[in-house]
């Protein structure tokens, strides 16, 4: 081809060496432009009848792949194949030059190459994503491995093409930097078996509930990659959370929680003990019109009447025999509050108990579950609980503990 068109150039006038030079630069500028111009043609029939077609089939993997841009990618392929078949032709007479550019052009299609591969594993992801079982058991950290390793071969073979050897060579040459290669992807590396480890005992998944208090994270986990954890706190800050840590450090997921359909309410009331006493006859006749208490306490007088009268116990002092005592029906009063409340979870740990007395008072823990696990109810139904109980205390002549307050001591100084 190149002497056709030397001897076009040789009869226009051109002296021989100008008309060799000219009909090769003629040559590889029309081979460029050509290759230019049917990359062009392929890519408007990608985008004006292939786009279509996919568009209007009903499976949804054509559109993905499409859309993370795989064929895009791979018709720039098209015009590398062009130059490299006719590059020959076109330096036929200058064989060694025309084996440098082939080489050069096998490297361009082999980053081609690389390109689509990532693109293609890419759609794998987002593919994958489509199906439930990828919050569970998400597989982006392993496709960014395989990402990894083919840019690494990609790269190797990329050299060794340019250079003209064997790719054997080179690797060999890592196989004795290796202790380097892990330096460099040390975090790679830990990632990757930390990500094995928490998606292989299911520890995390997309969409869950965590709180890990060394990086501020307390949100739900938007994405998990090769090396981070990314959470979306509630005040909607975006944290990244390097996904070793969760293997090496401890963190809370709350997914257990929410699978079991409550949410735990656990909160103490710290109780004067200086109000704490025996009921009267006429405390107990006042606490038997509270609709939740009669029927309680009735029962328990008869069990009372019954063991005194057994054991004889003398009555006329208070302390002797079995007595009700105030902070008992208050305990039973929020027991039967509770299990009336509709949303208090009744087939969960029900639990009204006294922990150890402190100077600050006796706590009175309510340890019960909401059936609704919506942050701002839950909240909400805490206050609501506590706020009744708080207002209705003082009916069972019990008082809260609380510390003395600068008003409390101006008015002992008054």
């Amino acid at each position: 081809m190149t002497e056709v068109v030397g001897r076009w150039f040789l009869d226009l006038g051109f002296s021989e060496v100008h008309a060799r030079v000219t009909a090769i630069l003629s040559l590889s500028i029309l081979l460029i432009l050509s290759s230019y111009l049917i990359n062009l043609i392929v890519r408007l029939v990608l985008k004006n009848i292939v786009s279509r077609i996919v568009q209007r089939t009903a499976t949804r993997w054509d559109d993905i792949i499409l859309e993370q841009g795989v064929l895009s990618r791979a018709t720039r392929i098209v015009p590398a194949l062009i130059i490299y078949l006719f590059i020959p032709p076109v330096f036929s007479s200058m064989a060694a030059l025309g084996s440098v550019l082939q080489r050069f052009v096998l490297a361009w299609i082999t980053a081609v190459c690389i390109l689509v591969i990532n693109s293609l594993l890419s759609a794998v992801n987002v593919i994958y994503k489509t199906y439930e079982i990828s919050k569970s058991r998400p597989i982006k950290g392993y496709l960014q491995v395989l990402k990894i390793f083919v840019v690494i071969i990609g790269v190797v073979l990329i050299l060794t093409t340019i250079a003209d050897r064997s790719p054997l060579g080179i690797l060999s040459g890592i196989g004795a930097m290796s202790a380097i290669i892990l330096l460099v992807f040390k975090d790679a590396i830990m990632g990757l078996v930390a990500s094995i480890q928490l998606t292989g005992n299911d520890m995390i998944r997309i969409g869950d509930w965590i709180t890990v208090p060394a990086y501020g994270a307390d949100g739900d986990v938007l994405d998990i990659t090769l090396q981070t954890v990314t959470v979306q706190n509630f005040d909607k800050t975006i944290v990244s959370v390097p996904i070793y840590s969760l293997v090496s450090n401890s963190f809370r997921n709350w997914r257990g929680m929410s699978e079991s359909g409550g949410r735990r309410i656990k909160r103490s009331l710290n109780l004067d003990m200086n109000s704490i006493k025996f009921c009267t006859r006429e405390m107990v006749d006042r606490f038997r019109r509270i609709d939740v208490l009669g029927d309680y306490i009735d029962s328990k007088l008869k069990e009372i009447d019954e063991e005194n009268r057994s054991r004889k116990a003398n009555t006329s002092e208070m302390i002797n025999g079995r007595r009700m005592t105030n902070i008992g029906i208050f305990r039973a009063y929020i027991s039967a509050y509770l299990r009336e409340h509709p949303k208090i979870h009744n087939d969960m740990t029900f639990l009204v108990r006294q922990l150890q007395p402190t100077d600050k008072g006796l706590p009175l823990e309510i340890y019960v579950f909401s059936n609704d696990q919506v942050w701002a109810n839950y909240e909400g139904l805490q206050a609501d609980i506590f706020d009744h109980l708080l207002a209705s205390i003082s009916f069972f002549e019990l008082a809260v503990y609380q510390s003395p307050s600068s008003m409390d001591v101006r008015m002992l100084k008054g």
